[in-house]
């Protein structure tokens, strides 16, 4: 059997990781020269790691990010210098995720809440966790269609059936007035089964009026800070003072 016969047959038995690179560990094997144990642990791993980049892609885009590349490398700590970096790093490892506990970030526009957010998810897919990731409007309108078009139950599903879910920029627009019942539903069907990250430019005193009913925003907030972590952010605005002048 020769490399053309040996990719072929690696791809019909889906090792496309060993595939593509058996000629070039077939000539290092020559070259160094390399015990065919240590040839066979090479391609080996080299599938692996393989199938390892291809998962965490999927599950990046799975998760639905709304700026994919967002990180805790490239975030700004010393902007504001009283956030509690402590907090930020101990959500990172995902460990609120495996204790089921839920997270509150609460500032300003622009004080990097959603920044900080997709880069806890991000870090999380690292760790092996199904994350999914929605602006708060978009959640509440694809579960409006999925109402409507009588697949509701199947999307409460995907959406309750991660193990973090992100609810970004809640208070930025106008919610739709069934948003409180269907919010209250997420949030009490991942209650103590999953996490559930929250971002919101408004303080919590203003949620019943934003949603117009005090008592399922109280129900809500009982859940989510009942083993929750609140996270302050601001109160300085970095696209404020990245803004051009005028």
């Amino acid at each position: 059997m020769n490399v053309i016969e040996l990719q072929r047959a690696m791809r019909q038995l889906r090792l496309g990781g060993m595939a593509s690179v058996i000629e070039t560990r077939l000539r290092q094997a020559q070259a160094e020269p390399m015990a065919p144990i240590d040839l066979l642990s090479c391609l080996i791993s080299d599938e692996l790691t393989r199938r390892s980049d291809r998962l965490l892609d999927r599950r990046r885009k799975q998760a639905g990010f709304r700026d994919a590349h967002r990180s805790l490398d490239n975030f700004d700590f010393s902007f504001n210098a009283k956030m509690n970096r402590s907090l930020v790093f101990d959500l990172a490892t995902g460990a609120f995720i495996s204790r089921h506990e839920d997270v509150l970030f609460l500032g300003p526009g622009g004080t990097g809440k959603s920044h900080l957010a997709q880069a806890i998810g991000q870090a999380a897919i690292v760790q092996g966790h199904k994350v999914l990731y929605r602006e708060t409007h978009v959640l509440l309108e694809e579960l409006a269609e999925a109402s409507m078009d009588g697949t509701r139950k199947r999307y409460m599903d995907t959406v309750c059936g991660a193990a973090l879910l992100i609810i970004d920029d809640f208070g930025m627009r106008k919610l739709p007035p069934t948003a409180a019942e269907d919010l209250l539903e997420i949030i009490m069907r991942r209650y103590e089964r999953a996490s559930t990250l929250l971002t919101s430019n408004r303080p919590v005193d203003d949620w019943g009026k934003l949603l117009g009913d005090a008592a399922a925003v109280g129900a809500m907030l009982d859940r989510l800070l009942h083993h929750g972590h609140v996270l302050k952010c601001g109160p300085r605005s970095w696209r404020t003072k990245t803004a051009p002048a005028e």
